[in-house]
């Protein structure tokens, strides 16, 4: 396994800017060696990446995932991380299920508004050509 990633090892990899990497790092989520000018990640930092990138693709704020990913170095450790990942994902799936909820109601709306518009249209259409005759 590799010691230590670059900056552009981990861009590249996770396709991501080097100002998103140098804000988790400001945000006390990775935490870079410093050889010179040149930062160096290490597996766990890679890991810590990955961790962030998926709990944001998840619809997590960086709060949360930085409580997730620190419950894991500290008592309970896994097993406490695993079940506060459990509970956040039953809040979000509950958030998810309820905005899917008001698009549902939102498309049916704009489907009966549809219908009458398109209705009155041809009413409209109807009588402008029984005038012309």
């Amino acid at each position: 396994m590799q010691r230590y990633f670059t900056i552009t090892q981990l861009t590249q990899e996770f396709d991501i800017t080097t100002r998103t990497l140098r804000f988790y790092e400001a945000q006390g989520l990775v935490s870079p060696t410093r050889r010179g000018r040149q930062r160096l990640y290490t597996p766990g930092d890679r890991t810590r990446i990955k961790l962030i990138l998926r709990g944001k693709r998840l619809g997590f704020s960086l709060n949360e995932i930085r409580e997730m990913i620190e419950m894991y170095a500290s008592a309970p450790g896994e097993t406490g991380q695993l079940r506060l990942l459990l509970d956040k994902i039953e809040v979000r799936r509950e958030e998810l299920l309820e905005k899917q909820r008001d698009i549902e109601l939102t498309l049916l709306e704009l489907d009966e508004v549809e219908a009458g518009a398109r209705t009155r249209i041809s009413e409209l259409d109807v009588n402008a050509t029984s005038e012309d005759a």
